[in-house]
């Protein structure tokens, strides 16, 4: 019989093989997804602050904004930086006339404990130098909150 006798060709048993191509295929689309989860994620700039909570919200774009955080001291942060008010009055004027009042975008970072009349001072600042746009962020209020009203 031609190529069917039933012995092995001296090889013996053949031996299990790990594939290692599935397994870069699978280590890459993790990474990927680590990245892209990660970029995902809304970072605030400003000082780090008890956001007051909303029920809902829209999600923000944080390109090309300047964060001004208000501290439950009611101290005034740009971006990181704890200023003055002084400081504070100087640098909106600055960035007003860097990008122009019609680009120049303000995200408000609030302590929820923050007095209104800081939030109120912050806002007259910005509105005096002409821009316009002017966003405060929140955070959204978890589900199982809500329904235990």
């Amino acid at each position: 019989m031609a190529g069917g006798g039933g012995s092995h060709s001296g090889d013996g048993p053949k031996k299990a093989r790990i594939e290692i191509i599935p397994l870069i295929d699978v280590i890459f689309f993790l990474l990927a997804t680590f990245i892209l989860f990660t970029l995902s994620l809304n970072k605030s700039n400003g000082l780090s602050v008890l956001l007051p909570k909303v029920e809902n919200s829209v999600p923000r774009d944080p390109t090309n904004t300047v964060t001004i955080s208000i501290t439950d001291n009611n101290e005034i942060g740009w971006e990181k930086d704890p200023i003055s008010l002084e400081e504070f009055v100087n640098r909106i004027h600055n960035y007003s006339l860097q990008v122009g009042p019609e680009n120049a975008r303000i995200l408000i970072n609030g302590d929820e404990n923050a007095n209104y009349s800081s939030a109120r001072y912050v806002i007259d600042q910005i509105k005096r130098t002409g821009i316009q746009k002017i966003m405060i962020e929140t955070r959204i209020t978890p589900e199982h909150e809500r329904q235990g009203r």
